[in-house]
């Protein structure tokens, strides 16, 4: 379980980006984080990620607050947490199968794991002939598929989306939403963030929305309201 607890995020010029949220995210809930851009949402996941800190509240996952952690306890807590961004951060000089190889290597799985790991997390993102390609040699919907390959090969147990289809067209769009539905329904929960009224629409689970920093609205099974 994920719980953000009064949390609030005020930057040293005053600006107040998060203002006392309280959510709780269930194990195995696909949720939706939706808001204007400025509305606080990269905000608040970068404080999960422990990349920020709150000004006030704490965040919780499961009963550790993770900003009071050590660190080589957040180092592993982060390997709990997959992330997927908008612009990919592929690795240029490697393959596909070496981006995916390499965040096994950090977490430092085995060569045997690695082995049998990455074919098998390619061909789940219909990546498997692609394995030897460079990103520069990947249409945009591959390069963001082989993140998702990257961000699931360690099982962690919650995704982070961060506006994953910002730069797809819809067909590509379609395509990441359904292998996140897929990564959900065996059981990871996944939090995602977008402004595509479309793909929140067709999911139909639940769906937070943000406003200057707030939660002004919380679905349990929304549609795109701002």
């Amino acid at each position: 379980m994920i719980y953000f607890d009064k949390v609030s995020k005020t930057y040293k010029n005053g600006d107040k980006v998060v203002d006392a949220v309280t959510i709780t995210i269930e194990p195995r809930e696909f949720v939706s984080i939706v808001g204007h851009s400025g509305a606080g949402k990269t905000t608040l996941l970068k404080m999960l990620l422990a990349e920020e800190h709150p000004t006030e509240g704490c965040i919780y996952f499961g009963s550790e607050n993770i900003h009071e952690l050590r660190k080589d306890d957040k180092n592993s807590f982060r390997r709990k947490i997959g992330t997927i961004f908008q612009d990919f951060r592929l690795l240029p000089h490697k393959t596909a199968y070496e981006n995916v190889a390499f965040a096994m290597e950090a977490a430092g799985r085995s060569d045997e794991d690695i082995a049998s790991d990455v074919p098998h997390v390619l061909e789940l993102v219909d990546l498997g002939d692609k394995a030897w390609n460079f990103p520069h040699e990947l249409s945009g919907g591959e390069k963001q598929r082989l993140a998702i390959a990257r961000a699931i090969v360690n099982q962690p147990d919650v995704i982070i989306a961060d506006e994953p289809t910002g730069n797809l067209d819809p067909i590509n769009t379609f395509e990441i939403v359904q292998i996140l539905r897929k990564i959900n329904e065996l059981g990871t929960t996944v939090i995602l963030t977008t402004h595509n009224k479309g793909i929140i629409d067709s999911i139909g689970k639940r769906v937070i929305t943000m406003d200057k920093g707030k939660v002004v609205r919380d679905d349990k099974t929304g549609k795109f309201s701002l």
